[in-house]
């Protein structure tokens, strides 16, 4: 019985060409490059720079589940309008020393929001050697006579220190601001930022009894 052996030519034949295996390589490192720039870099990291991700919806694959947050939670709605226009005021509150007979050491300053109003604020005092010499009393009410039933207070912070930095959503109309109480023995200053939506409280009214004016709108009373 004799061997049978495939002939050396019909192998040649049967085998790829050189140029066969590299066409193929290409074709393939081509493709994979291809599907890396059109689909994996949209959907996996939201980069499209062939414009195909967007074309063929794989770029929404890579945005994360949306959760719808409720904005109407807690005290009231995030965001609203207001019928006054927002404003900005730097105020100069000037604090006689513990002791003065006309007891100008302390000093009571509002201004005029509606419930649910905005304001942000920032008080530094000037001249003040001892922090805890300076006593604050940030709150608010509303005010007499104007709405029906007793005065409705609230309290923000008290305490005692040389400045202070915060926000306030007023949880009542009526005017919010602080008291200010000097209790060293040199005079000092309090310099109160205010932006939001507030009013002013005219001079000689409750919670501006001294007459506190905006910086550049004229001295205070108190400063006369």
């Amino acid at each position: 019985m004799s061997d049978l052996k495939t002939p050396p030519d019909a192998i040649d034949a049967a085998s790829p060409s050189k140029r066969t295996l590299l066409y193929t390589i290409g074709g393939a490192a081509l493709t994979a490059v291809v599907i890396t720039f059109a689909a994996v870099l949209p959907a996996e990291y939201n980069k499209d720079p062939l414009g195909l991700g967007r074309a063929t919806g794989l770029s929404r694959l890579w945005a994360p589940k949306e959760v719808t947050v409720d904005t109407n939670a807690g005290s009231g709605p995030a965001a609203r309008r207001e019928v006054g226009a927002f404003r900005t005021d730097t105020f100069e509150i000037p604090l006689a020393a513990d002791g003065d007979a006309a007891r100008r050491n302390a000093l009571e300053f509002k201004v005029r929001m509606p419930k649910g109003a905005n304001l942000v604020y920032s008080w530094q005092a000037e001249g003040l050697a001892v922090p805890e010499d300076l006593m604050f009393d940030f709150h608010g009410h509303t005010v007499k006579g104007e709405a029906k039933g007793p005065v409705s207070v609230a309290a923000y912070e008290r305490g005692s220190g040389a400045g202070a930095n915060g926000s306030l959503v007023a949880p009542v109309d009526g005017i919010h601001g602080w008291y200010f109480r000097n209790r060293s023995d040199k005079p000092i200053k309090v310099r109160l930022k205010l932006s939001g939506f507030y009013q002013l409280v005219p001079a000689g009214q409750e919670g501006n009894l001294a007459g506190i004016a905006p910086v550049g709108e004229g001295a205070p009373a108190a400063a006369r």
